[in-house]
């Protein structure tokens, strides 16, 4: 299967510096199923092609697939080896995850601007209709032209076969770019090679980050590039819906960032100089934080290397000045085992971090967080289940996301952090964030802690 990417923009071999690849060489990379090559069919000043070649061993995909349910030859004999497939979206991943990134060591600037780019698939299924592709790429700002193979030249009686010949044009971030291929081409395929689990929600959010929460076939592409699972299907739209887009239909901010904007006001004016972000996640909130001068020492930790890797991705890290670097850490640990890292701050934030906890483990938190960390100020938020019944997206008694193991009322969550308070010796208020409902109130709640402060 093979794909090509030429730009001409000038001088057209920037796009070296931009895809981390120099036009000189031909770069080899093993998959699961065989090997891609990534190499250069042309470059000059004025035009520059990459191209990706993916060579796939149809006797290693029969290994891993044992024949379930298919007829004795499919696994052996298949266009797995031809067309663009799921095995595409991953070498491109593989081949350009720094570019997909948005970062160019050398040309920081152009990485961040809309270029030209012609895009060239001689072969991808589109099961769903030629048009299929239109529907997919045109929302995005591409001019799509899509020419269906026959299934035989000889015999034209016969019909098209489900294959298109696709190119895509557009002025576009590159970044932008290889995400929606990514997506878009194993969503035209309408398969995957490899299992799916909840790990694929978080992946198609990032890829899908700023375009597929408004594309008019958010529904279709969700639903195929999860392989059709209900439950990862609802766990995106929960999503969707807990940023406020589906259940809030207006101008006003997303529920997350009305979340996130509530925690830094918190934080400011507690007076709080050094902050821990407890389940940091991808750095968000940390984001938020770090351009505020009161915050002189930053720290974020979360369980998970994958995301600690994304925040620090997001955060630019390696890219900041000295000054910002110093201020910020990041850490990896778990909130249920003491950690004498987490000694010395001035508050803390957890942000829809204690609901991925089961119920009977919170008691290892509390030790950790309000025992023996003891930060003056401690802000928890928490979904608010009651909302839940304002979303038509969720069925009845569902959580909004697959790894929340509870989620509680605006009593259950008051009641826990009145006892927290009165065991280690703080007082506590509560806020809701994000649009109001006259009966089920507001679906983030909010408790802030503070040392020495009346209940």
């Amino acid at each position: 299967m093979l794909l090509t990417l030429t730009t001409t923009h000038q001088p057209a071999t920037d796009l070296g510096y931009l895809l981390h690849k120099h036009p000189d060489r031909t770069f080899t990379f093993e998959l699961p199923v065989g090997q891609a090559q990534v190499f250069y069919p042309e470059v000059s000043q004025e035009r520059c092609t990459v191209a990706v070649l993916v060579e796939v061993d149809p006797v290693l995909i029969s290994r891993g697939r044992q024949g379930a349910g298919s007829l004795p030859l499919e696994p052996y004999v298949n266009d797995r080896p031809y067309a663009a497939s799921s095995f595409l979206s991953g070498a491109l991943r593989a081949a350009f995850g720094t570019a997909m990134a948005g970062r160019s060591k050398e040309r920081p600037d152009l990485a961040q601007a809309a270029l030209p780019f012609h895009v060239q698939l001689p072969a991808v299924p589109s099961r769903g209709g030629p048009d299929l592709a239109g529907r997919l790429f045109g929302p995005l700002g591409y001019r799509v032209t899509a020419r269906p193979h026959p299934l035989d030249p000889a015999f034209p009686e016969w019909g098209d076969s489900p294959y298109l010949d696709l190119t895509l044009d557009a002025e576009i971030r590159l970044k932008d770019l290889l995400a929606h291929l990514s997506v878009l081409i194993l969503v035209l395929d309408d398969a995957k090679h490899y299992y799916v689990d909840e790990s694929e929600v978080d992946k198609l959010l990032r890829l899908g980050e700023g375009w597929l929460e408004d594309h008019p076939e958010r529904d279709l592409i969700t639903r195929r590039a999860l392989k059709h699972q209900r439950s990862l299907q609802r766990a995106v739209q929960a999503q969707f819906a807990d940023d406020g887009e589906e259940a809030v239909p207006s101008p006003e901010p997303r529920l997350n960032d009305q979340r996130l904007d509530a925690v830094t006001a918190a934080l400011l004016a507690s007076g709080a100089k050094s902050v821990l972000d407890l389940g940091c996640g991808e750095g968000k909130l940390l984001a938020r934080l770090l351009p505020e001068r009161q915050f002189e020492r930053l720290t974020g930790m979360d369980v998970s290397l994958r995301e600690l890797a994304r925040a620090r991705g997001r955060l630019r890290l390696d890219e900041l000045p000295e000054t910002y670097r110093q201020r910020l850490t990041l850490l990896q640990g778990s909130l249920t085992y003491r950690d004498a890292r987490l000694s010395g701050y001035d508050a803390a934030a957890l942000v829809e971090v204690i609901e991925h906890l089961d119920p009977q483990r919170l008691w290892t938190l509390e030790r950790v967080v309000f025992g023996q960390a003891r930060p003056g100020t401690v802000i928890v938020t928490t979904p608010n289940e009651e909302y839940n019944a304002t979303w038509a997206t969720l069925p009845a008694g569902s959580a909004r996301h697959t790894d929340h193991r509870f989620e509680w009322t605006r009593a259950q969550f008051q009641a826990w952090a009145g006892g927290v308070a009165a065991d280690y010796g703080y007082g506590v208020i509560f806020k809701e964030i994000g649009p109001q409902d006259a009966a089920l109130g507001s679906p983030t709640q909010m408790a802030v802690f503070s040392q020495g402060a009346g209940q």
